[in-house]
């Protein structure tokens, strides 16, 4: 099992900043923790934020300067007026990278991360050095599975009861006894902003099918990846089996797969110690 530490006890003792950066019109939540000369940038899933990698940052950072942000719309980051599909997250990524001086970077996504982690790599090559997929999103799938998480989400966020914010989490965590009370009462304080329902319903428009498809990341996309990448899967995925993580990865022309067991869809905090222990010897060996 994880080590269920506390967030800023990850953090804490290290050198870090969390400032508010403006990306456009986006007052931008940042986090950044250590000072390599090589930077990872976390990239959290659908109405995630920063504290989704709370049992990876301290590991990421004793080689690398770790960076993790709340998308628009989400987290404490600005919240959002209209739809926002992948080029926008595309958009304010590169804005991003910009405001804080990073050129080429090593990309590490958890399913809307690693959606759009894919996307800017095969748009913007020069700016990626490698990418960490945790279950990415962008394929088109069967339509319960997405329409169990939006009525999961929907509730969530129009009551952020305890209850109703740990049914959330249950969807992307496998096992119900590694969702820290922590965990649950940051992401109440998020969804009981005032207007996060309206913005949530502006992030859950890549569940919509149509929307979907014109975003969507195909098996094309996959096999034209132009980085070294490391797929991370498991055995509850709710997308597919362990074989659609095998498939995926052989498509990669550089690319390699970890399979993480009795886990969903949070790899990264489902068995940290050894998502952390391959993604470290990864990025030594790679970028």
């Amino acid at each position: 099992m994880t080590s269920l530490g506390t967030f800023w006890p990850e953090v804490a003792d290290l050198p870090h900043r969390l400032e508010y950066v403006d990306v456009g019109p986006w007052r931008t939540r940042v986090l950044t923790v250590g000072d390599g000369e090589r930077t990872v940038v976390l990239l959290a899933g659908t109405s995630g934020h920063i504290e989704a990698f709370t049992h990876n940052i301290r590991a990421l950072a004793q080689a690398y300067r770790v960076v993790a942000y709340d998308y628009p719309g989400h987290g404490f980051t600005t919240l959002a007026e209209s739809d926002l599909e992948i080029p926008d997250y595309e958009q304010h990524l590169l804005g991003l990278l910009d405001a804080l001086g990073l050129d080429a970077v090593d990309l590490c996504g958890e399913s809307l991360g690693g959606w759009i982690a894919i996307k800017v790599a095969a748009h913007h090559p020069e700016r990626v050095r490698t990418l960490v997929l945790a279950a990415p999103g962008g394929r088109m799938v069967t339509t319960g599975a997405i329409g169990r998480t939006r009525s999961v989400s929907r509730q969530a966020v129009e009551q952020p009861t305890f209850e109703n914010v740990k049914a959330r989490l249950q969807v992307v965590i496998h096992d119900p006894n590694l969702i820290t009370d922590e965990l649950v009462e940051v992401r109440r304080s998020i969804y009981a902003r005032d207007g996060f329902a309206r913005s949530m319903d502006h992030i859950m428009v890549l569940q919509d099918p149509e929307t979907r498809f014109r975003n969507r990341v195909s098996d094309e996309d996959y096999a034209a990846i132009p980085v070294p990448t490391l797929l991370v899967w498991t055995d509850h995925e709710p997308s597919g089996g362990i074989e659609t993580g095998e498939r995926l990865a052989a498509m990669i022309p550089d690319g390699e797969l970890l399979v993480i067991r009795d886990a969903a869809h949070w790899p990264q905090w489902e068995d940290a110690p050894t998502f952390n222990e391959r993604v470290l010897d990864f990025l030594g060996r790679k970028g």
